[in-house]
């Protein structure tokens, strides 16, 4: 079985060692791509919010069954059932939006081909189709990923959480094959969206024995925050994650300089040399970034090892 780690321009299915491929879908379902951006047009057009959602579930679901290696295999879209919880109910997921989106796409693409594109493929297309309607990097999706049979809220425990230091960081990427450069470029993706106060309370309210807020946050950052952030943590409050935050750039790097980003993982990119100078880099030059950030989604978007094509993304065959 080959390695998951250091592949470049061949990625490998970790379960078959099958490489994954471009042209994949070449003789079988050619329009493939255009019917998932198509999906992803009308929804945006409705919804904002959902370029940011698709990167994030794309992003939860390859982060998942490190052990057995079947990351990206559209876990994450499946309902639960009976006894089992699903990966979609865990606690790290509950605010995952948007999965009509991906319905909508498979759809369409059973009506066009039945039977032969998977969930996860749609997934990985979407959350490049949601990057690049948004201004971001547009790329070449390698395709060929299986969908996997399992899916359980318990193992959700392996995202990497927002409170993370440099050192967990390094150790959940690290694990799944990653870099201390992939970690950098691929934190860029939080430059779409909107987190809940819930994920970043720890830094506005009794930060430490020593402060009530956490002193790398710029202060009138942190002012403006606890004034939208409730003490009793109102449900649906929060802030976006930077002030264009439907807009894909390289603001985020800027913002972590400033000492004016959400999470303690994103300030935390300033804690190792390494990170720290990745920071600097990808805040002066957003094609700089965004080339990073291509390569790193490609590597770490294919890491997968599922088993069967789904009829329907919320239920296996």
């Amino acid at each position: 079985m080959k390695r998951c780690k250091g592949f470049n321009l061949c990625p490998v299915d970790c379960r078959t060692g099958n490489a994954l491929s471009l042209n994949y879908y070449e003789k079988t379902c050619p329009d493939v791509e255009l019917i998932v951006t198509n999906a992803v047009k009308n929804a945006m057009m409705r919804d904002k919010t959902v370029p940011a959602a698709l990167l994030r579930m794309h992003f939860h679901d390859c982060f998942i069954r490190v052990g057995v290696k079947t990351g990206c295999d559209a876990s994450v879209l499946l309902n639960s059932k009976g006894g089992n919880k699903a990966e979609k109910d865990g606690p790290p997921n509950v605010s995952l939006h948007a999965f009509y989106v991906i319905d909508n796409a498979k759809k369409e693409v059973e009506a066009s081909c039945p039977g032969v594109v998977s969930c996860a493929d749609i997934l990985a297309l979407a959350a490049r189709d949601a990057v690049v309607l948004s201004g971001g990097p547009a790329w070449d999706v390698p395709k060929g990923r299986k969908d996997g049979r399992t899916s359980k809220a318990s193992e959700t425990r392996q995202l990497p959480a927002p409170t993370f230091n440099i050192s967990q960081l390094q150790q959940s990427f690290s694990q799944r094959g990653l870099s201390m450069d992939d970690l950098v470029a691929l934190s860029g993706g939080h430059t779409l969206g909107f987190s809940h106060c819930s994920s970043f309370q720890n830094r506005i309210r009794n930060f430490n024995a020593t402060h009530d807020i956490d002193p790398t946050m710029n202060p009138s950052f942190a002012a403006s925050l606890r004034s939208v952030c409730p003490k009793n943590n109102g449900k649906n409050a929060g802030s976006p994650m930077d002030p264009s935050s439907t807009t894909f750039d390289n603001t985020y790097f800027k913002l972590i300089l400033q000492g004016k980003t959400l999470f303690s993982s994103d300030q935390a990119l300033l804690t190792s040399t390494v990170t720290k100078d990745l920071v600097s880099k990808f805040a002066s030059s957003k094609d700089t970034f965004s080339k990073a950030f291509v390569k790193s989604m490609i590597k770490m978007s294919s890491i997968t090892g599922g088993q069967e094509v789904r009829k329907d993304c919320r239920v296996v065959n």
